[in-house]
């Protein structure tokens, strides 16, 4: 049986849940958001991800309905937003302190929305319990948030949001306040979770690893601009800018001047008197450009000799060794003075280690390794 691979915004027949038409926000003198247009779809998960000030949290408080456009249009279920009030929006936010009540019980918390949306009792009950028993929380339901965990809490948070059964949740920065290892966990209950409700999350997020993991489509921010959206293997295998490479993960960025030797085949010319980097590209590059080769540190090789066969191998001495356990960084000292970083994967015992600090070593890289970006 194969898999349908959920793709919405392929399908030219989908209606977006939600569409942003020519939007901008200003803030007095300030542009926020710069004239955006972009569309979501129901059941995705999808992620806003950029640098503090980039206007993530002002779309998603326009969404919400905390802040109005000062042009363009957001439409919600192909309805217009511009006067509709936050609370007759299908929309729920989680915030990052969660805003739990402190004198209430879990069970309680949880009923606080539906008690105001007058919901028949019976119906309440049900409906309780049944986002404790999606959210693992069933037998905390009567302690009070400060005697259960802060993964607990972020829990009780979303089943809170999800309650009253919104079409789009909106999550502030929603795991910021937990440590590594159960935000790590608790990325992943996120996603269980959405699936098994089918409603539309929007999360704002700084940290790259939980967009990554998370998001049907991740929207990668700059200055009020989106400046890439696409499925997070696109976003880091295919970065459409420096920018874009640079912000996601790690990466080597060579500058050069670009030379077309094929259809598709590029020689970049980065330092004198060393042979160019060979890549491939669908871009239209003109003979002198300045181009930039994109290339993570796991997609480059390195050993002791020339490897045969190379298309790209170039020489340089072992600077500096990062440690991470599971894989060794190596930041390579290149003619000319740039520095690239390798990796490879710890499968053996550090004392066994091939490489160490001042080893002259070769890096190579196959032809489709590096992104060659324009700017």
């Amino acid at each position: 049986m194969t898999q349908t691979v959920f793709a919405p915004w392929e399908d030219p027949n989908e209606t977006p849940l939600i569409q942003f038409k020519g939007v901008t926000k200003r803030f007095g003198t300030f542009t926020a958001i710069d004239n955006l247009t972009q569309d979501i779809y129901a059941r995705e998960f999808f992620a806003l991800l950029g640098p503090s000030g980039c206007g993530k949290t002002t779309m998603m408080r326009m969404l919400a309905g905390f802040e109005t456009p000062t042009k363009g249009q957001i439409l919600i279920a192909g309805q217009d937003m511009a006067n509709v009030p936050p609370n007759e929006r299908a929309v729920n936010m989680m915030f990052q302190s969660y805003a739990l009540f402190p004198h209430l019980s879990i069970w309680e918390n949880i009923a606080f929305g539906l008690k105001r949306m007058k919901m028949p009792k019976d119906e309440m009950n049900a409906r309780v319990d049944e986002m404790l028993r999606l959210t693992r929380l069933s037998k905390f339901a009567k302690r009070k948030p400060h005697q259960i965990s802060g993964g607990q809490r972020q829990r009780v948070a979303l089943a809170r949001s999800l309650a009253r059964a919104p079409k789009l949740l909106l999550l502030d920065e929603p795991l910021g306040a937990l440590d590594k290892k159960l935000r790590e966990e608790t990325q992943f209950e996120l996603m269980d979770i959405q699936e098994k409700t089918g409603t539309t999350f929007v999360i704002v997020t700084h940290d790259q690893e939980e967009a990554m993991t998370v998001a049907s489509r991740v929207a990668v921010m700059d200055d009020g601009k989106i400046m890439q959206v696409s499925t997070p293997d696109k976003i880091y295998e295919e970065p459409n800018s420096v920018y874009v490479a640079d912000f996601i993960g790690d990466v080597n960025i060579i500058e050069g001047t670009a030379k077309k030797t094929s259809e598709d085949g590029y020689d970049i010319l980065w330092h004198d008197g060393q042979e160019p980097f060979h890549a491939k590209t669908t871009r239209q590059l003109s003979d002198g450009q300045k181009a930039f080769v994109a290339i993570r540190p796991e997609k480059i090789g390195i050993s002791p000799e020339k490897p045969e066969g190379a298309m790209n191998a170039v020489k340089g001495k072992i600077i500096d060794i990062g440690y991470l356990g599971n894989i060794s960084t190596y930041h390579v000292e290149l003619p000319g003075g740039v520095m690239i970083k390798a990796q490879q994967t710890n499968t053996r015992r550090l004392s066994r280690r091939t490489f160490t600090w001042e080893d002259e070593v070769w890096l190579s890289w196959t032809l489709t390794a590096g992104s060659v970006l324009e700017r």
